[in-house]
């Protein structure tokens, strides 16, 4: 199994999940055709899916362009719901198929920054000494999440926890380049973390998707850590405030957020 990020508009991941074995692939948010394309044919590969995490356009988009249509009228597109555009398998959470011969997806749903979004975990059926990947799409960035846009902080905890019962090795592919920025307020929020010299180091690539993993993300993502001491002091919440609590006002605090993008 190979996940090769294609860095599409001004901050947007797509991906290829190539099968090693078979040469076929998937595309992930392939919202820029011609350069998901392009990237497919320099690796030599045959996309034979579309996976979308959630319905926004700049994921989305490229599902119903002209040229994705064109170069692969056979291709399957799955999604969590039919606001995803060019649908034609329809993902629920816990439902599971495959690319190529080897490669194993299964459906995550994580309602919350909208209520369709699905997150993706793969793994590779032959080649267990990959540690299998997640594509989370705008639900987990790296230190960070998505905006509630259909959600609410409940649902979000719900979500971010649930991908945190992953294997603690699983690699981390997210939907946008925000690393910068999510560390900085971070920073802000739990300064004394030492997790954030390895995330800082990172942050000097220039694509940082695919190089964290879940086990990262529970060091060093305070939406992943609202029990946490700084957390609490951050967001002025006390032992009888929930968590689904924390969760908005540490997001509003982000929303807000003008710090340093480093």
């Amino acid at each position: 199994m190979k996940v090769v990020p294609v860095p599409v508009r001004e901050d947007n991941y797509a991906y290829l999940l190539i099968d090693e074995s078979t040469n076929k692939a998937a595309a992930v948010d392939p919202y820029d055709v011609p350069k998901v394309a392009a990237a497919a044919e320099a690796h030599g590969v045959e996309i034979i899916a579309g996976i979308t995490t959630h319905h926004h356009f700049d994921h989305s988009g490229g599902n119903k362009a002209s040229e994705f249509a064109s170069k692969y009228p056979d291709a399957f597109i799955y999604g969590g719901s039919d606001k995803v555009p060019a649908l034609t398998n329809l993902v629920k959470d816990k439902d599971e198929f495959t690319i190529g011969n080897n490669i194993r997806v299964k459906c995550l749903a994580t309602p919350c920054h909208t209520q369709e979004s699905i997150c993706y975990y793969v793994t590779d059926a032959v080649e267990d000494t990959h540690p299998g990947g997640v594509f989370t799409g705008d639900t987990l960035f790296i230190a960070g999440c998505g905006r509630f846009f259909e959600g609410v902080g409940s649902e979000m905890v719900r979500a971010l926890e649930y991908l945190a019962t992953l294997p603690p090795k699983t690699i981390v592919y997210n939907g946008h380049e925000y690393t910068a920025g999510s560390l900085a307020f971070g920073k802000h929020i739990d300064p004394e973390n030492r997790a954030f010299a390895k995330l800082e180091e990172i942050t000097r690539n220039k694509i940082t998707t695919g190089l964290t993993t879940i086990a990262d993300e529970k060091e060093w993502n305070v939406f992943l850590r609202l029990e946490t001491d700084a957390v609490k002091k951050a967001t002025s919440a006390t032992s009888d405030t929930p968590k689904s609590a924390i969760m908005d006002a540490l997001r509003e605090q982000k929303n807000k957020f003008r710090g340093p993008k480093l």
